[in-house]
Parts: structure tokens; sequence; C-alpha cells
């Protein structure tokens, strides 16, 4: 692949392509879309631009305003794409806005029914018990503030591939709450790595973060080759946590006696659910097939075991009290409640789901308005992917990640697999500069009671922008032969 040189610099472009990050639906369209008309410079396209964006300072004014985000962006996703085609009724081409309509859907559609089922098996997991046992397991080992500081850092970098970042983040900081609660300086630092530490975790495995699963599933990077970033994403965590290291006051926290004992069947859920990432890889892998195939069919795999312990339920059996623990903890449900497997299914993230449903649209039906080129020019040509994907990380600190990956995906940028992976990077971990950034830290916020708090994470965006800069760093030496390795895209 020829390397274009870079440009000199020019202020307003910079500024163009700063607003085209911002604002990551300006600059979508997709390519199999098919449009015929360029409604950039008319009514019809700076209105639905000027409605998305309200949505979105909507979205992130949810902290104050405590409206779900999914419902400015599903409203507006139903407006622009009601103004496209009422533009296009009149050309006698209505039927390419119904194709490019049924193309973005089919791209929500595989996602959705992935991160359904991974969210089904987390709820099954925290109905078992699985969660609070081992929160309650290490409040009981009596750890010192320092030791949990790095323990609950380093869980987090280890159980987000598995999970996500989100339920990672939220189990690491119930576990600060329980044994720090009467240290709010350790919690709010506390949390500071946990989401530092859950979004670097994320970042190197299709199942750690939204974004990198709509890598995988584009089919641009392989499973086994997301891998190739865990020691830029252990670079990203550690250092950031060793700075904090120094600022965690000395001692322990009173100790505990409570014990929570898992349900029966959350050993073999577990098990199942390492059988359906199986299954979805190995799918994807060998037989060609969309990992959210993979994903549903492990599904079933609960669905059937779901039955069986509905089927040999029992008061006395599935209650913890009847096996003798002293000090026994049960939350969740009540002891001895049946396992509802639609129940589970109920309690999926519904409001992340349909605002990923919303930004789809609404990024997919902006995009067809014909932003492309003009962003495509600016950010991957101009200024080189290289600056391009380092700009993605930062403008992901301050607006979503998912948008800001759909319009590099959509956009379709001409890169090698390094370049693929280092934006892969910079996305997932970008988030953790603010703690506005990513889901985690948004949640953490909420669920901390205001010991972790926005300015708090602020003070240590410095030691965390170092660890954002030594991570790409690390990427772009140790990974060099990747960035002659081209990648076709679709």
């Amino acid at each position: 692949m020829t390397t274009l040189a870079p440009r000199p610099f020019q202020p307003r472009s910079f500024i163009l392509a700063t607003l085209l990050m911002l604002f990551p639906a300006f600059a979508v369209a997709s390519t199999d879309s098919g449009h015929t008309l360029d409604l950039t410079n008319a009514t019809v396209g700076f209105a639905a631009l000027a409605i998305f964006v309200l949505a979105y300072l909507m979205v992130m004014a949810e902290e104050f305003t405590h409206l779900r985000k999914s419902k400015p962006v599903i409203l507006s996703a139903g407006l622009i794409w009601g103004m496209i085609a009422y533009a296009y009724s009149g050309t006698g081409d209505s039927h390419a806005v119904e194709t490019a309509v049924r193309h973005n859907l089919l791209e929500f559609s595989e996602l959705f029914l992935f991160l359904l089922a991974a969210m089904t098996y987390v709820n099954a997991m925290d109905e078992r018990q699985v969660f609070e046992s081992l929160r309650a397991y290490l409040v009981r080992k009596g750890f010192g503030y320092r030791s949990l500081f790095w323990l609950t850092g380093g869980l987090a970098f280890c159980l987000s591939p598995i999970l996500d970042n989100l339920t990672t983040a939220l189990v690491m900081c119930a576990v600060l709450l329980a044994v720090g609660k009467d240290n709010g300086k350790f919690v709010g630092i506390g949390c500071i790595n946990i989401v530092v530490a859950a979004n670097a975790g994320g970042a190197f495995s299709p199942f750690g973060d939204i974004t990198t699963l709509m890598v995988w599933q584009k089919g641009l990077v392989s499973f086994s080759t997301f891998f190739l970033l865990f020691i830029p994403s252990v670079v990203n965590f550690v250092i950031p946590a060793a700075f904090m290291h120094f600022a965690i006051p000395a001692g322990k926290p009173a100790p505990s006696v409570e014990s929570v004992i898992m349900r029966r069947g959350a050993k073999r859920i577990m098990l199942l659910f390492g059988c359906t990432i199986i299954t979805a890889v190995s799918f994807h892998n060998f037989l060609h097939l969309p990992p959210f195939l993979g994903m549903m069919t492990g599904l079933g795999f609960l669905q059937f075991f779901s039955y069986y312990l509905k089927k040999t339920h029992s008061p006395h059996i599935d209650s913890p009290v009847s096996l003798g623990v002293v000090g026994e903890l049960a939350m969740g449900g009540e002891d001895g409640e049946r396992f509802d497997f639609f129940n589970r299914l109920a309690r999926a993230e519904w409001d992340t789901l349909l605002f990923f449903y919303g930004v789809v649209l609404c990024v997919g039906g902006l995009g067809f308005i014909g932003y492309l080129e003009l962003a495509s020019s600016v950010m991957y040509i101009d200024y080189g992917p290289t600056y391009a994907n380092i700009a993605v990380g930062v403008m992901s600190a301050i607006v979503d990640n998912i948008p800001v990956m759909f319009a590099v995906l959509s956009m379709n940028p001409d890169m090698e697999l390094g370049q693929w992976l280092l934006v892969t990077l910079t996305a997932g971990v970008g988030g953790s500069m603010l703690s506005i950034g990513s889901a985690a830290g948004v949640a953490l916020m909420g669920q901390s009671r205001g010991k972790y708090t926005f300015f708090g994470h602020m003070k240590w965006t410095p030691v965390i922008i170092l660890g954002y800069a030594a991570s790409i760093m690390v990427h772009m030496w140790i990974n060099a032969d990747t960035f002659s390795v081209p990648i076709v895209t679709g």
C-alpha cells in the first residue's frame, strides 16, 4: 500500500477534523448504501446534523437529567431517516433509502444478538451469587489498602476480557466500597484504577468491549490477533497504577466475617459460558459463520440447563441456609428461588442495547447523506492513519467510543493490520482519560456515592495520558511487523 505524505498543518482542516471526531456521525456513510443524492449542503442534511447533535448532548447530560440515553437517539434515528426518505421521495429512488436502512439494521442485529446472549449469561451468574461470592471472599482475606488496590485492579484487568469492562468494574467497585467505606481517599483512587484496568483489559479481547466486538465481527482482525495488544494494554494499566500506588494510604481495613456461597448450578453456568465463547469463536474461525450465531447457540445451552434447574428445584436444596454456612448473606433473590431464564433475559441492559440501535441508525442515516469522502480525506489521508487513530482515542474520552468506532468502521479507511489494532487499542483505552469517557467510569460515579468524582478522576488524567501514550509506543514497537500487513476491507 502506498503511503501518502501528510500535508502541512492547516488550522481550518484540523478544526473540521476535530468536529468530525467530536460528533462522528458527521463523517459516516456506508459504502453499501448506494446513495445518489449529495445532501451535505442541503437543508435536510443540516437539520439531520442538528437533531443528532442535540440528541447526543442529551446523552452526555444523562448524569444530571437522569433521562435514559437510549430515548433521544431512538427518536433521532426515526426523524433522520424520515427526512432522508422525504428528500428522496421526489427522485423515484426511494428504494435506495429502504436498502440502506435494512443494511444498518443488519449490522445492529448481529451485535444485538451477540450482546444479548453475553448479558444473559452475566445476569445468570449474578443471580447464582458468583460475583457476590468473589466480593465476600476478598473482603474476608483482610488485605491491606495497597494490596487491595493492586488486587482489584489486576482482577478488573483479567476479568474484563471475559466478561465486559462495565460488569467487571461494578463488581470490583463493590469490593472497594465494602472494605474501604470509611476511607474515601482509598475508594476514590481505587475506582480510578479499576476504570483504567477494566478498559485496558477489554482492549485486547473481542469480548472485552463493544468496540473490539465490532472490529472482530467486521472480519478486520482475527480472534487470536487481538492478543497482540496484551502487552500494550498491560502498559496502559500499570503506568498510571504505579503513580497512584504512592497515594494509597497505608494500613488495613477492618476485617469482616461475611460469607456468601454460590447457588446450585453456578459453576456449571460458568462452564457453559466458557463453552459458549468457544462455540462463537469456532463458528467464526472454522465455519466462517457470524459470531452471534455461536453465542445464540450457547444461549440455548443455558436455556436447557435452566429447564434442568427448574425441574430439580427444591427450596431445601437451593436455599443457602440449608447448607449450614454460619453468617451466610444471600443477595440477588430470595432463598430457594427458582432459576428463571427469561427473568435473566429481561434483566439485560436494555437501555444500552437500545442506545446502540439508535446510534447505529443515526450514524448510518447521517452517513447516507454523504459525509464519508470529506471525513476520510481529512482524517486518514491529509493527516495519515496514525494521527487519526490516536485522535480516535482522545475523542473517546469525550464522546462514547461506540459511535466513534462505528464511524471509523463505516468510513472503512484503507489501513494495514497494525493500524486497525492501533485504533482498537485507542478506542478501548482512550475513555479512561475522563470519568465520563467510558461506561465503566459513569457507572462507578453513581455506585460510589460521591467518593469517585469527575474532578477526582481528572487529577490523575496526566498520568493516564502518559499510560495512553506509552501503550501506543509499545504497540508500534513490538507489533511493528503488523504495519506492513494489508487488510482487504469489504
